[in-house]
């Protein structure tokens, strides 16, 4: 395990040796300077990850020991030391790239409340972009975010499926991504080039499905000014995916079965029949087999439909990838709505992984995309979620009386560790910490 390198940088000895002396206590490697340029010299040689600088040096200031720090090690993070006058200073310091300031004199818990926050932030980077590098280089596909076993056997599904022109039957819950899949596998097939045509049978009469699926010619009712292709046609050599395919009426249901057989359509109002070369994928979030067994759906349309049955894992039985959906959408609304939001704190992770997502992967974009929206912190937490999730949190940890959130967080590590056989690599990853982190906590709780 790399062991964090921190160098402090102050002309008072005292200071240097109290700081130095405390960090090495702590786990840490430290290093003092008493110079500018001594501490360039050792930096050119072996980069730090964590400087503690003071503002004024006699050879040196403390600003332009950020850029030289950061050059030597892109990652790293600086904490300035000033006099109660160079406040001003040291917050243009942190402009420039500081993590913090602190001011003298010197106190050490101040400091290393300091330290332990600057190389959270390292780890956290660190953790991003390992996350990212395992995303690039995990088996699935680029519209659709997971690594646990249920997304893998899916992702190799349709990997196997795309390629064969068959109809797809895809079945979830609301919110598992039905429409993602159908154009996953849109994207991996030989039609990847033509159309891709979404229509959602949910909703509307027969004669508005017949109209939009099929067209109609000119006159063929009243308001019928110009004739309009339907979507089928639209579709000529690509894919149609019919979303909520349970809804379609039966009447419309026996007009589909005969499109897919004979592969031709109708307008609306004509005479000719026009050829359809498509590729049809319907998605349902009822159990169709069920429907058909009630009568509310058409066994023939089943049957043809159903070549292939995709069922989509819900979010609560893939928990493992609720922290890297949620970072994400953090990304993602973060870059939207133009917020500096880097990252989620462990205790709204805590509670975004105890939740039970009746409206899946749908529903905690819409949370994380309502925290990110109006959080004024970096990092989302607890109280940027909704109310009723805040409360949820106190009803699950608390059955004893109030905790404090060192016991409850105590308790969590504990329950997750249990849970993943003591795997601190996937625990870390479920608690949404980097894995110093973890092992930091670990030692603190002394577990």
């Amino acid at each position: 395990m790399h062991k964090t390198r921190i160098a402090i940088v102050d002309d008072e000895v005292p200071v240097c040796r109290s700081l130095s002396r405390a960090l090495i206590a702590d786990g840490y490697e430290a290093e003092a300077f008493t110079s500018g340029q001594d501490f360039l010299e050792r930096l050119r040689a072996a980069p730090f990850d964590l400087v503690l600088a003071d503002l004024k040096l006699p050879d040196a200031n403390g600003i332009e020991l950020i850029a030289k720090t950061k050059e030597a090690n892109p990652e790293a993070e600086t904490v300035i030391i000033t006099g109660f006058g160079g406040i001003d200073t040291a917050i243009a310091a942190i402009k420039e790239g500081a993590y913090h300031y602190v001011t003298k004199p010197v106190k050490l818990g101040e400091i290393r409340h300091l330290v332990r926050g600057a190389l959270d932030k390292i780890a956290m980077r660190r953790e991003n972009t390992r996350l990212r590098e395992a995303l690039k280089g995990g088996d699935q596909l680029d519209s659709i975010i997971g690594t646990s076993q249920a997304m893998q056997k899916l992702f190799a599904l349709i990997r196997k499926v795309a390629p064969v022109d068959c109809n797809v039957l895809i079945q979830g819950a609301s919110g598992t991504g039905k429409a993602l899949v159908a154009r996953a596998i849109h994207q991996l097939s030989p039609r990847q080039e033509r159309p891709f045509v979404s229509f959602n049978c949910g909703g509307f009469t027969e004669e508005l499905i017949g109209s939009e699926l099929f067209g109609y010619e000119k006159g063929a009712f009243t308001g019928a000014a110009a004739t309009k292709i339907g979507l089928l046609e639209s579709a000529g050599g690509g894919t149609v995916f019919l979303d909520e395919i349970g809804e379609m009426p039966l009447s419309m249901q026996v007009k589909l079965l005969h499109v897919i057989q004979e592969r031709r359509i109708l307008r609306v109002g004509g005479t000719r029949t026009i050829e359809l070369d498509i590729r049809v994928i319907a998605a349902s979030n009822k159990d169709l087999k069920q429907e058909v067994a009630r009568g509310a759906f058409r066994e023939d349309l089943y049957f043809r439909l159903n070549v292939v049955t995709m069922v989509l894992p819900q979010l609560v039985e893939r928990r493992e990838d609720i922290p890297l959906l949620a970072r994400h959408f953090v990304e993602k609304y973060g870059l939207a709505f133009r917020k500096q939001v880097t990252g989620i704190e462990p205790q709204a992770m805590h509670i975004l992984m105890g939740y039970s997502y009746p409206g899946n992967v749908r529903e905690l974009e819409n949370i994380v995309e309502r925290a990110v929206a109006l959080t004024d912190s970096e990092l989302l937490r607890p109280q940027d979620l909704p109310q009723d999730l805040q409360e949820l949190e106190f009803d699950t940890v608390d059955g004893e009386g109030l905790l404090s959130l060192e016991e409850i967080e105590r308790r969590y590590i504990s329950k997750v560790l249990q849970k993943t056989g003591y795997n601190k690599g996937l625990a870390a990853q479920i608690l949404d910490i980097p894995r110093t982190t973890l092992w930091r906590k670990l030692k603190q709780h002394k577990d």
